[in-house]
């Protein structure tokens, strides 16, 4: 049998009660000379298991007068760095990030044709304009274009649908940062389809919506792959 460790112990019943709301947002845990008191473990085992939780992003710890071990939720950030060690750890192929865009990105588009507000077509509406401001220059073109896929998945207000977006975005723009395939004729082709899909999204047609998005991504995943030569993604290191 394998025993845990008391770290991992204490660090499994905090973070229960982090996610479980006992704990709330920004709310400061005791000391760790208090936490060793009320758990009967050493200070060195208490900042063990804070730290760990310090890692998955569920705590802030600040040191100093003022400072202590803040509760944060589980947000974005948290999601892109596993996504991206997953990524780097498991050499994970491009045909298989753009067979995940194929397969989420439709349902965003329709869902956000069935609950998008104002605020999100104005977003919509600003990334269509970062885009076609950008054509020229392929950077600010792919951050562009990222920012009008990700203000889809946010007008879908599916949580998970768009945590998931967030967390492969900085993959995607890795993926599509080749200026020999994103040339005029595929920036203006793209512009075209993300103007007719928020069209789409504005109507609150969610079956047209659903289709357009379909056909761009399909589309455009077909013509990287016949020109791409990298079969794994190719992630920079995070800053």
């Amino acid at each position: 049998m394998t025993v845990p460790k008391a770290s991992d112990v204490l660090a499994d019943e905090l973070r229960e009660r982090i996610l479980s709301g006992q704990f709330a947002e920004g709310m400061t845990l005791p000391s760790e000379r208090d936490l060793g008191a009320q758990t009967r473990m050493s200070r060195a085992t208490v900042r063990e298991a804070l730290r760990m939780l310090e890692v998955q992003g569920l705590l802030h710890i600040r040191a100093g007068r003022g400072g202590g071990a803040f509760v944060r939720q589980p947000a974005h950030d948290g999601v892109v760095r596993s996504v991206e060690l997953f990524v780097r750890g498991r050499n994970v192929r491009l045909s298989a990030l753009l067979e995940t865009r194929e397969a989420i990105e439709p349902t965003c588009a329709a869902l956000a044709a069935a609950r998008r507000t104002d605020d999100d077509l104005a977003r919509l509406d600003a990334a269509n304009g970062e885009i076609d401001a950008a054509r020229h220059d392929l950077p600010a073109f792919l951050a562009a274009n990222i920012h009008w896929h990700l203000a889809v998945a946010e007008a879908s207000h599916n949580e998970l649908l768009s945590a998931f977006m967030h967390s492969i975005s900085r993959t995607l723009y890795a993926s599509t940062e080749n200026e020999e395939f994103v040339d005029d004729g595929v920036r203006d082709t793209a512009i075209k389809a993300h103007l007719s899909v928020t069209k789409a999204i504005r109507t609150g047609d969610a079956g047209d919506a659903a289709r357009r998005m379909e056909r761009h991504v399909h589309t455009y995943a077909t013509a990287v792959l016949q020109v791409e030569t990298r079969g794994e993604i190719e992630l920079a290191r995070s800053t």
